[in-house]
């Protein structure tokens, strides 16, 4: 795999940290500017709805911009979100700087994966992809549990602190390693928008807003549900989080060979076990064992959908992948969000802690038929399921090889 990757894979490990860290911060905000741990959840939503608006926006504004350059610049948005969110004397202004932090964050996984996938030769590209979002699943091992420890014992300014000194270095190893795309594999904001209104770029978005939904129905409120219900003490709750993460992370390692081999089918099988496991933990979440394989599995199963989708979205958008892949990246905060919401409908009702599990269940299970709903068209259509490599990399070119070919001098740091 080129070194590229690994710049990448650091960037994901950032964006990731940051991403989920502020859920473990949340009461040491809340005392430290004066407001709840309700009102301070705002700080989750307004890093949402920044990679909701930005994954588009900043895609579409950046879309004649060389695709090396476009993501320093990124992660330099990046980076000052996390220095203002640091330095932010009042909760208004760390919202402000939530928000500006999550801008970036659709549109780097979008044309990142774009740049992963032209990296490497034909029938690879998908486990470049899965290997750009490992960073983003070793993010939940190591940088959210120690980020909060960070953030509990030396000020949770500390923590975005030294998310902001790794996105510095996220950017010196992205100006280092990734080579310059050639001109002509740029394409106009026109294109772009034009390839999402294909009903399969479409329906690849709803998936992922209904598949992935199912696990943030669960994991939003997973902390309570293994204290709650499975008995663990309060002090567990990360070694949990950690075991998630460790399943997302071999998710993603079995996600991208699988995807190469065979695109849709991944799909099918990684959506139809999360609707398995997800249904399972429903009735096995009192004992200890079983639901901590359960949390495991989850992740794993959940994580390993991501792949395939993001390749579906890139291949049905053609020629014009970039702004199809970051607005995927909107449809999985969507999911996010809407996975919690519905989730915490069930609790409100009065359905038990274990209800997210069934709810999450039932929207796994949406997104599996509507996956399956666009093979079937796509099979009417007369389209090849698995083409992967033809699409994301054209004329079977990719990056590393156009840039070893060019002229001396051809191409910029």
């Amino acid at each position: 795999m080129p070194l590229a990757l690994l710049a990448l894979a650091i960037s994901a490990f950032g964006i990731g940290t940051t991403e989920f860290v502020m859920m473990g911060l949340l009461p040491n905000v809340a005392d430290d500017l004066g407001t709840t741990v309700p009102a301070a959840g705002y700080l989750v939503s307004a890093y949402a709805l920044g990679v909701v608006i930005g994954a588009p926006l900043l895609t579409a504004l950046g879309s004649r911009i060389p695709r090396k350059r476009m993501l320093v610049l990124l992660m330099a948005v990046f980076t000052v979100g996390n220095l203002a969110s640091a330095l932010a004397p009042t909760f208004g202004l760390l919202i402000a700087g939530r928000f500006l932090a999550g801008l970036p964050h659709g549109a780097f996984f979008g044309v990142g994966a774009v740049v992963a996938a032209r990296l490497v030769r034909e029938g690879r590209q998908a486990r470049a992809v899965a290997t750009m979002f490992l960073g983003l699943t070793v993010a939940n091992i190591v940088g959210v549990p120690a980020a909060t420890l960070l953030g509990q014992h030396l000020g949770w300014r500390a923590t975005f602190l030294v998310v902001a000194a790794i996105g510095l270095a996220a950017m010196a190893a992205l100006a280092r390693l990734v080579p310059q795309l050639p001109a002509q594999e740029r394409t106009g904001l026109g294109r772009e928008l034009r390839a999402l209104g294909d009903r399969q770029v479409l329906l690849g978005l709803l998936t992922t807003v209904f598949g992935f939904a199912g696990v943030f129905a669960v994991y939003s409120y997973l902390a309570s549900t293994v204290t709650r219900v499975t008995g663990f003490s309060q002090g567990t709750v990360p070694l949990v989080l950690a075991l998630f993460g460790i399943g997302m992370t071999l998710g993603a390692l079995a996600a991208g060979p699988l995807t190469d081999r065979a695109l849709r089918p991944t799909l099918y099988g990684s959506l139809a076990a999360l609707t398995v496991v997800l249904a399972a933990f429903h009735f096995v979440a009192e004992v200890k064992w079983a639901a901590l394989a359960c949390v495991v599995l989850i992740g794993a199963v959940g994580f390993m959908t991501t792949t395939p989708l993001q390749m579906l979205v890139m291949n049905k958008a053609q020629q014009a992948p970039t702004l199809a892949a970051a607005s995927n990246q909107s449809a999985f905060n969507l999911a996010n969000a809407g996975g919690a919401w519905v989730g915490g409908l069930a609790l409100t009702a009065g359905w038990g802690w274990t209800s997210p599990t069934l709810v999450g269940a039932v929207l796994a299970a949406a997104g599996l038929a509507v996956a399956v709903t666009a093979g079937l068209l796509d099979r009417g259509d007369g389209a090849a399921a698995h083409e992967t490599s033809r699409i994301v990399a054209r004329g079977g070119e990719s990056a590393q090889e156009a840039a070893e070919s060019a002229p001396a001098g051809g191409h910029t740091g």
